[in-house]
């Protein structure tokens, strides 16, 4: 059976053959680092990772709020609830006794996603989509050649998957309100499973001043 070849600038070379130049090495190095700038810049750095897991849940919310920059808790909405979300995000890595590399790609997974809610608008299927995508590059792999190179085996990438599905896509239209509403919400009754909420006005989160009641 004759072997397939491709196309090079002085002539052909047979597929599966090394360049001049290179070795099988040096290849499997350069492509190495071609799949670790997937979910790159991080998020978290090694050292704030690290950090962290010595802190309790009080210590790793502080650094958090540290990190993003927020100094309205107590009054904005939109704070508490992305705040609440890197916090459980991590929390949850930490349930799963993930490594410092898994760690980073997983919360820059978080981030990058909600990146791509608030600046890209990006629907839920979109987002769903785009998921698939980043866990067929950086879960496990048919081929044997790659193995060592999955950040995360098939049971850690379900576990990611399902964690997303109930942290982030059932609550999808949440985040989209927080993003793109610019409303301040207080709380001032229930009725059955309806929340009453009041919107205010607060600088901090852009607020508009009529009243208004959502279903959660």
């Amino acid at each position: 059976m004759a072997a397939s070849v491709g196309t090079t600038p002085g002539g052909t070379t047979p597929a599966g053959m090394t360049p001049a130049g290179t070795t099988p090495e040096s290849e499997k190095d350069t492509e190495f680092q071609e799949r670790e700038k997937i979910l790159c810049p991080d998020f978290l750095s090694v050292a704030q990772i690290t950090e962290m897991l010595a802190e309790d849940v009080d210590g790793v919310q502080q650094k958090l709020e540290k990190l993003l920059n927020f100094r309205n808790l107590q009054t904005c909405l939109k704070e508490a609830s992305l705040l609440d979300y890197y916090v459980s995000g991590f929390l949850w890595a930490r349930g799963m006794d993930f490594s410092i590399i898994q760690y980073s790609k997983f919360m820059t997974l978080l981030d990058m996603l909600l990146h791509n809610l608030r600046t890209l608008h990006m629907s839920l299927e979109d987002s769903i989509k785009w998921l698939r995508e980043v866990m067929a590059e950086i879960g496990p792999s048919h081929s044997q050649k790659n193995e060592e190179w999955n950040i995360f085996d098939v049971k850690q990438a379900n576990a990611v998957v399902d964690y997303l599905k109930i942290s982030l896509f059932q609550h999808y239209k949440l985040y989209e309100f927080l993003f793109f509403s610019a409303r301040e919400e207080i709380v001032i009754g229930t009725e059955g499973t309806r929340v009453q909420a009041l919107v205010r006005e607060d600088p901090s989160c852009r607020g508009a001043t009529k009243p208004v009641c959502h279903n959660y």
